[in-house]
């Protein structure tokens, strides 16, 4: 019998724009997308180590309240300054101790969100790698 521990799960989520999903995830970030063959309308996201991710086109999309996806960093400051450079304009959320560069130094992690174009949060952590 199948168990789900030996299944390779995988993750997605929704946007309201495919073209600009596309060309968001693609050229802004630079990352590996590719399109469904068998399911139009479906972004595969390649991450490394081998992980994909679908983004799927929603009507009546809902960008989600919470991060919907954490990109593990060797070096925040470095990143950040890339991405703005790409035109990612950083979340500053009230309450927080986010700096001018759009990076949380309030403890722990040190931590930068944005959003795509569809709205849903994203964010790059730094981490030993």
């Amino acid at each position: 019998m199948d168990t789900l521990k030996e299944s390779l799960a995988f993750s997605g989520f929704s946007v309201d724009n495919f073209e600009k999903a596309k060309d968001f995830y693609g050229n802004t970030l630079g990352l590996d997308v590719a399109e469904s063959k068998e399911m139009p309308g479906i972004l595969h996201l390649r991450l490394a180590g081998g992980n994909t991710i679908l983004i799927y086109t929603k009507p009546e999309h809902i960008p989600a309240t919470f991060t919907i996806l954490n990109f593990p960093v060797k070096n925040i400051e470095s990143t950040v300054a890339t991405l703005h450079a790409n035109g990612i304009v950083f979340e500053k959320y009230e309450g927080m101790e986010i700096g001018e560069d759009g990076i949380f130094r309030g403890g722990g992690p040190l931590i930068a969100w944005f959003t795509d174009p569809a709205g849903n949060i994203l964010s790059v952590i730094e981490q030993d790698l």
